[in-house]
């Protein structure tokens, strides 16, 4: 069971690697990419200014757990 949820962390790690790529790449960007303004920001320069640090976030969030999955796992061995 605990290997099993180290596991799951991993495969949701590359889900959100690819979804990352795939957010980044040409069909996304064209959607994006129009003459209209949100608060007098272009929404492209608005997407990127987003998801940015949206990224960084849940990169974070998943070194953070999977920081805590191994320290519990070197605890569970030093026993």
């Amino acid at each position: 069971m605990k290997d099993r949820q180290g596991d799951s962390t991993k495969e949701a790690w590359i889900l959100c690697l690819i979804l990352g790529v795939i957010l980044i790449n040409f069909p996304f960007i064209h959607i994006f990419n129009n003459q209209k303004m949100i608060f007098g920001i272009p929404p492209l320069v608005l997407y990127f200014y987003i998801g940015w640090p949206a990224s960084i976030g849940v990169t974070w969030l998943f070194v953070r757990q999977m920081n805590r999955e191994s320290r519990y796992r070197d605890d569970e061995t030093m026993e």
